[in-house]
């Protein structure tokens, strides 16, 4: 069967603040690695009142401390915000601590809005239009024999697997030129994803990273013990989105009763959309889902997200995915 992975946008909750999340963080990865998923990865977002991953590199430096075996990444860093020479050196230093356990995943939006975008010092008005070029910049700086006069120290040399990030046909394209694994966000925007699947198989060039296509897809679960709970655990992401999207993004929300009848149905129809990947109730019910979704995609992995606000709901819907996972393995 196909591994799983993990995708923690490190939540602040209501009434929580940044030192409770790493504190969260660090737990579920520690579980994570014990029911067996394959990565954990950490999202670069500036600004965000509900997500406390901004300083990406530290915090996966904070979580492969603190776990052993499992593989820890981004997922990913908004490359137009950085220098490539900086995150080469950054996720350098992080597999010289933690070597083989590295993974490098990479996208071209802000990951913020416009203004806190200027207030990360890049120039917006080229920096998504040099992306292709970043990354092939960034790929060399690991390379052992490089081009560039300029050396990432650490970084030269070292096997720092990177990915394109991406949620639409852009990124499909890119990845399949470059030769590398391609990770589509269909667990927010899923729109294009069948068709950029298809783009990126179709076009795919084998490369030294990578000889044959892999896609990783986003998948949302709420998984409980019962039906209720998990359609109720799903109402703080929900808010979430349709929060994010109006323009007032806030701190994850305490999940609420009704709260899909309480909405309208502009925000409902936005919602219908994103949970055309999602997988909400009891163990059968994940697992059905979860299977005709991977028969349907063809998917090589699936990078689980659970946006829940108790944090002991949260690992207890991460056990039961990962039990699923056994049974269809």
């Amino acid at each position: 069967m196909i591994p799983f992975s993990i995708l923690d946008l490190a939540p602040i909750t209501e009434g929580g603040d940044a030192a409770q999340s790493f504190r969260n963080t660090l737990d579920l990865a520690r579980h994570a690695e014990r029911w067996g998923y394959r990565r954990f990865w950490l999202a670069e977002h500036h600004g965000m009142p509900g997500i406390a991953s901004a300083a990406t590199a530290v915090l996966i430096g904070h979580v492969a401390g603190g776990t052993s075996t499992i593989r820890v990444g981004a997922g990913g860093i908004m490359l137009p915000n950085h220098s490539p020479l900086v995150i080469a050196e950054q996720f350098g230093t992080l597999e010289s601590l933690f070597p083989g356990r590295i993974d490098l995943g990479l996208g071209r939006a802000p990951g913020s809005d416009q203004l806190t975008a200027r207030a990360l010092r890049r120039n917006l008005a080229s920096d998504a239009d040099q992306f292709p070029q970043d990354v092939v910049e960034l790929m060399d700086y690991f390379s052992a024999t490089q081009r560039h006069a300029v050396r990432a120290v650490p970084g030269a040399g070292l096997n720092v697997p990177i990915w394109i990030l991406g949620s639409s046909l852009f990124g499909a394209q890119l990845a399949a030129a470059l030769g590398l694994p391609y990770a589509f966000a269909s667990h927010f925007a899923p729109a294009q994803m069948m068709q950029a699947i298809a783009l990126y198989r179709s076009t795919f060039k084998p490369s030294a990273h990578l000889a044959k296509p892999y896609v990783m897809l986003g998948f949302n679960v709420f998984a409980a013990d019962t039906e209720a709970e998990a359609q109720f655990l799903a109402t703080s992401m929900q808010q979430a989105f349709v929060n994010l999207r109006s323009g007032h993004p806030k701190r994850l929300q305490p999940p609420v009763d009704g709260y899909l009848d309480r909405i309208g149905p502009q925000q409902r129809a936005l919602l219908d959309q994103i949970m055309s990947c999602a997988a909400i109730g009891t163990r059968d019910t994940v697992k059905r889902i979860l299977k005709a979704f991977i028969e349907q995609t063809g998917a090589d992995e699936l990078m689980i997200t659970s946006q829940i606000f108790d944090h002991p709901a949260r690992l207890r819907s991460y056990e039961i995915t990962a039990e699923i996972l056994e049974a269809l393995g």
